[in-house]
């Protein structure tokens, strides 16, 4: 009988390490950004990338409001040069994330995603805060 976990075989674990390593340059979790921010060790800017209205209704505390269709040379260059970008959208069935990470690393600009966005971070317990400012 086959078996789909191993009908492909494991990865050596050079090839493995490279993997995972590439990853974690841009990805980050909701675990990591909720500590980093609780500690006040946050040396990045969070972005919320959805809308003004879905932003309004729920975000994470501390992110601010930058849709991805806004991110644009000028609107960037107001953030301090070498600045790290966090962005999140709505979860894994929404791809606004990714489209902020493409347009800031376009940019020339350090950018990680929070896998899971607001449905990861609220998966986790943690809460979310609401209204249009942040």
């Amino acid at each position: 009988m086959k078996n789909p976990v191993t009908d492909a075989p494991a990865a050596a674990p050079e090839e493995a390490i490279a993997h995972f390593e590439r990853r974690l340059r841009v990805e980050t979790d909701c675990a990591d950004v909720h500590q980093s921010m609780a500690e006040n060790a946050a040396d990045f800017f969070l972005l919320d990338v959805r809308g003004p209205n879905a932003f309004a209704r729920g975000h994470i505390p501390g992110a601010q409001n930058l849709p991805h269709a806004a991110m644009d040379a000028e609107r960037m260059a107001e953030f301090p040069a070498e600045s790290l970008f966090v962005v999140y959208c709505a979860g894994p069935h929404c791809n606004g994330a990714n489209r902020a990470a493409v347009r800031l690393a376009r940019l020339g600009l350090p950018v990680k995603e929070m896998i899971g966005g607001i449905t990861g971070w609220q998966d986790e317990g943690f809460d979310l805060e609401t209204g249009a400012s942040a």
